[in-house]
């Protein structure tokens, strides 16, 4: 199984919180502290929901279900989009549009004038067209890709969401809650963790954290693939023992962590 050391959550600057003034009061049990302004996340408890969060993405997809990765702020579309790809899912990293979910119907509608729109172009259609109107459809075709690109062969909804800022995607845990698809989620400290399926407190906002954790669940995606392929019951039978040997290895002594932030590093300064 998947598994996340305490250096790579160190060394990504998973631990650092947003200012205290910022924080949501709900996110209390995983925050380990207070330091120089800035709420310190209890990492022990990132691994330990981390562990249960990949055993969940991975049976899942052992199962053969769809992931839709969702991830529009900055610092986290290129990797949304990378990671998602690299694992076969589908992905969102612009702007959520608004009923993408609650409203799928209506937006496969423009999936599917995408992909005309595209097969217009590539047959050259679309240069046989006057050129004002050729213009256009190649500006609509333009806007169309930068929304659906991601979600172009999704034909039906997702069976999982995995979300990086649910503060930020709001509206996406909305419509996944209202629908009753699991929700597997990066909060930080000014995040609201209830109503999340699988939270993972951690920095969202650092690059190196984001592309961290994106990438962890990419590759549980893609051993959960490998399972179902494989179709070896044994494989199934031994991750739970490996996944529990890997824990105890991994967790350290609180002191380790208050050692680490006891060194003079630097704090990122974070809103």
């Amino acid at each position: 199984m998947v598994t996340i050391t305490m250096k790579e959550l160190l060394e990504a600057g998973v631990h650092f919180g947003h200012q205290t003034h910022r924080w949501n009061p709900k996110m209390r049990e995983f925050i380990f502290g207070e330091r120089n302004g800035i709420h310190i996340i209890d990492l022990q408890k990132t691994q330990r929901y981390f562990r249960e969060a990949v055993k969940f993405v991975t049976e899942m997809a052992a199962q053969g279900k769809t992931f839709l990765f969702v991830g529009t702020k900055r610092q986290a579309q290129e990797a949304i989009a990378e990671e998602a790809t690299r694992c076969g899912q589908f992905y969102v990293n612009h702007r959520w549009l608004g009923g993408l979910l609650t409203n799928f119907q209506t937006i496969r509608k423009s999936i599917q004038k995408l992909q005309e729109l595209e097969q217009m172009k590539a047959d050259g259609r679309l240069e046989q067209l006057p050129k004002k109107e050729a213009i256009r459809l190649e500006r609509k075709r333009a806007a169309l890709e930068k929304n659906f690109a991601g979600i172009r062969q999704m034909t039906r909804l997702p069976d999982v969401l995995f979300v990086i800022d649910t503060e930020k995607e709001e509206l996406a845990v909305r419509e996944a809650k209202r629908l009753g698809i699991p929700i597997v989620a990066v909060v930080d400290t000014n995040c609201d963790p209830e109503g999340i399926d699988y939270p993972i407190p951690g920095n969202d906002d650092a690059l190196r954290a984001v592309r961290l954790f994106v990438s962890k669940i990419a590759d549980a995606i893609i051993e959960g693939r490998q399972m179902m392929k494989e179709m070896a019951p044994e494989v199934a039978e031994t991750a739970p023992a490996e996944a529990a040997v890997s824990a105890q290895a991994e967790t350290p002594a609180v002191s380790e962590v208050e050692r680490f932030l006891e060194l003079e590093e630097e704090i990122p300064e974070r809103e």
